[in-house]
């Protein structure tokens, strides 16, 4: 018998402020940093973030998110067997925020780690956490994606800090007789690190280097369209699939205008594209889970729909999954 692993519960959180573009021109003004709602919506479509308040970690964003997935699922924590957390804003450099994640939910004893493909992550969560459900690895997982970019970014940085926001997505991924994930696609390039990245390191007790995040984004943009086409049209051709075959496309959320560009690639409408951007900004890895949960408990997302997820990220990492929900 084939062996599948299916979404049977989604989850999300968002931290409880909220920045409305007007919010962040205020706050941006005291630093004698120039922006404009128009110049934030027509370049992004973004309208609204969400920032961690202070001692608010990923984890427990992350824990907030999965107590919803796991409600919607129908499952106790002590029933799951793997934990995987995409982030690229960990609590601390170790132990992981997986670890952490765990024992806030009470459980302990299963695997617990941390995947870090940036924006990408929860792409590549979800692809290790299905191979481990194939292969008898794991029964019932949590694959989240969390996020407090709000504390890497540069606030001197107008083409930057308008762009990204806090908060955290979660699934409960569970083996099957019946197909969930369809196929997965993963791929990363060293060569495009420089485009978006953070430099600085720990060492010897103190930050080398710079901790702020630092993008290219004409060269992110450009980069970006192309391998989402391929890395959709790629998972699609394992699974014997087509672009028709969508019922939703469900992006990682980092600009509208990307967003629109790989759709019309597709031949998708707009109509068929989960879009949160405009209220949760780039909150890279935990990004799609929170699109997804949205989809999900909107009524938009049902059972039996055809979804394909992709993301790309700094490394340069992309990817895609196609699932029937």
């Amino acid at each position: 018998m084939t062996r599948y692993a299916r979404i049977t519960g989604t989850g999300s959180c968002l931290p409880s402020q909220r920045l409305s573009n007007a919010d962040m021109v205020a706050m941006l003004a005291k630093r004698d940093v120039e922006t404009s709602d128009e110049w934030i919506v027509a370049r992004t479509g973004i309208r609204a973030r969400h920032f961690a308040a202070e001692g608010v970690f990923s984890s427990d964003l992350a824990a907030h998110a999965c107590r919803q997935a796991l409600s919607a699922a129908e499952v106790s924590a002590s029933e799951i067997d793997l934990i995987i957390v995409a982030t690229s804003t960990p609590d601390m450099v170790f132990p992981s925020t997986a670890a952490l994640l765990q024992h806030k939910l009470g459980i302990a004893g299963c695997p617990a780690f941390d995947v870090q493909a940036v924006c990408s992550g929860f792409i590549y969560a979800l692809t290790v956490a299905d191979a481990m459900i194939r292969t008898g690895s794991a029964k019932k997982a949590l694959v989240v994606g969390a996020e407090v970019f709000s504390r890497i970014l540069d606030f001197n940085d107008r083409t930057t800090c308008v762009l990204f926001g806090d908060g955290a997505g979660a699934v409960v991924l569970e083996a099957s007789d019946e197909p969930g994930i369809l196929a997965t696609d993963i791929h990363s390039d060293g060569r495009h690190s420089g485009i978006l990245c953070v430099p600085g390191h720990v060492s010897g007790g103190q930050v080398l280097g710079d901790p702020l995040l630092k993008m290219d984004g004409q060269a992110v943009f450009k980069l970006a369209v192309g391998v989402l086409e391929e890395t959709a049209l790629a998972s699609l051709h394992k699974a014997g699939k087509s672009a028709e075959d969508i019922d939703w496309l469900i992006p990682h959320q980092a600009n509208i205008r990307i967003m629109q560009s790989t759709a019309k690639k597709l031949k998708l409408p707009m109509d068929k594209v989960v879009v949160t951007v405009d209220e949760h900004g780039n909150t890279s890895a935990a990004s799609i889970p929170l699109a997804l949960d949205h989809g999900v408990r909107t009524g938009m997302v049902k059972p039996g729909h055809m979804l394909l997820l992709e993301g790309v990220g700094g490394g340069f990492t992309w990817g895609s999954v196609l699932l029937s929900y």
